[in-house]
């Protein structure tokens, strides 16, 4: 039960945000407030632009109650969701919906200047198009490598060169007068999948893994993300596999398994095939193309082509591998499958969960479900989410609300920092 004034006008705000139809009775009832606190709260919310009142609810005797709605069309989030090879930019309300998109090829290599130049291009050219009068409440952004997320840098990413250290979160918090949030691609899709898939049931313990061009994970705990104490939580790439043992992977170290399981070794291992004779389909895609990409192998695979079904199967197996020490060690309730590897289709997935149910304690896989992503790329919506769980944290609402608005004050990140410490 929330406690102080703060923590409790959180809690209701949240109970709105999280219901259509929310009444001031069911509020009381939700979080075992008295009446009188969550009347004091909701005027709050209220006077603030934050809730509106929305037609009655349905009458259990006596005067029928009043529902209450997120004002959603007050602000607008913005959200990046940059890849190793792509990005998806948009801009939505504040109960998350994206309202605009825009996709476009990227190379993360390069370089920071080159790709954020081309993020503000992006963000500049939807906010245009918005509607007038709605300020920028927050910017959430993902990237494909670690980020210490206290102060949104990148550390020594495997796969951007040029981007360590880079101020991603000070360069777009100046440029739109809004407070930025940084964290791993991975971690976003881990966030828009609980956030807005409702296949998902009631799960609040999931591991969400990416094989695409590297390989992470997002842990959800208890329905909130960890992240570790720096941030990094979740790298399972660079987990050190016999198999790998003598393979030099891209961070530096030998014996990584992304370097024997993600994209780029599949594309390596296809061109090998390829090559040598081994593969009839890919020598011809490679006859044709002059390149080989983990696209081909998956092509070759659906073409029946033996040696890139195994090559993907093998894959499998190794992810699965790891992925059941993850499994014995933190029990989850669902393993979400993401990534274009995954894309791949069963002859990935069924490598995976064969090797996690027979690896894996018996107990930790009793109710497991293991199962390929519904949504596509989630990191957009995980974005934006990012931006709303923080900005309607307690120890960030406090700082904002006499405010009215988060828009206009940029620090709002590192100031939460400090008032949790």
């Amino acid at each position: 039960m929330p406690s102080g004034r703060m923590d409790s006008l959180a809690a209701v705000l949240a109970a709105i945000r999280g219901s259509h139809g929310m009444t001031q009775p069911l509020i009381s009832q939700q979080l075992e407030l008295g009446r009188s606190v969550v009347a004091a709260r909701i005027a709050e919310l209220e006077s603030a632009g934050l809730v509106a009142r929305a037609g009655v609810g349905p009458s259990t005797g006596g005067r029928a109650p009043r529902q209450l709605r997120l004002r959603a069309e007050a602000g607008r989030v913005v959200g990046v969701d940059i890849g190793a090879t792509g990005m998806e930019i948009g801009v939505a309300d504040l109960s998350g919906r994206v309202l605009e998109s825009v996709e476009e090829p990227v190379d993360i290599a390069d370089g920071p200047e080159v790709i954020m130049a081309r993020v503000e291009q992006l963000v500049d050219g939807l906010l245009a198009g918005a509607v007038e009068g709605r300020s920028v409440w927050g910017i959430g952004v993902g990237v494909p490598g670690p980020v210490e997320f206290a102060t949104g840098l990148p550390v020594s990413p495997p796969i951007m060169p040029g981007w360590d250290g880079y101020p991603i979160r000070d360069r777009l918090s100046r440029r739109y007068d809004a407070p930025t949030w940084v964290d791993n691609d991975v971690n976003l899709l881990a966030l828009g999948e609980l956030r807005t898939n409702s296949t998902i049931g009631d799960a609040q313990d999931l591991l969400y893994v990416k094989i695409g061009t590297g390989i992470g994970a997002g842990l959800v705990s208890g329905g909130r993300l960890h992240r570790g104490t720096n941030g990094c939580a979740g790298d399972i790439g660079h987990i050190a596999v016999p198999e790998a043992e003598n393979v030099i992977c891209r961070c530096g170290n030998a014996g990584c398994l992304e370097a024997v399981a993600g994209g780029a070794a599949l594309a390596r291992e296809g061109r090998r095939l390829a090559e040598s004779g081994g593969s009839r389909v890919l020598t011809e895609i490679l006859a044709a193309k002059g390149t080989l990409t983990t696209a081909d192998v998956t092509v070759a695979a659906g073409r029946g082509d033996a040696a890139a079904r195994a090559l993907l199967a093998r894959a499998g197996r190794l992810v699965g591998t790891a992925l059941a020490t993850l499994v014995s060690f933190y029990n989850p309730a669902l393993v979400v499958l993401g990534g274009g590897v995954v894309s791949a289709g069963d002859h990935v997935l069924a490598a995976i969960r064969e090797a996690v149910y027979r690896r894996s304690l018996p107990l930790a896989t009793r109710t497991l479900r293991i199962e390929p992503t519904s949504l596509g790329e989630a990191g957009l919506a995980g974005a934006v989410h990012l931006v709303l769980d923080e900005l309607f944290t307690p120890r960030l609402l406090a700082q904002w609300l006499p405010f009215s608005t988060p828009a206009g004050h940029p620090d709002l990140p590192s100031a939460g920092e400090r008032s949790a410490a």
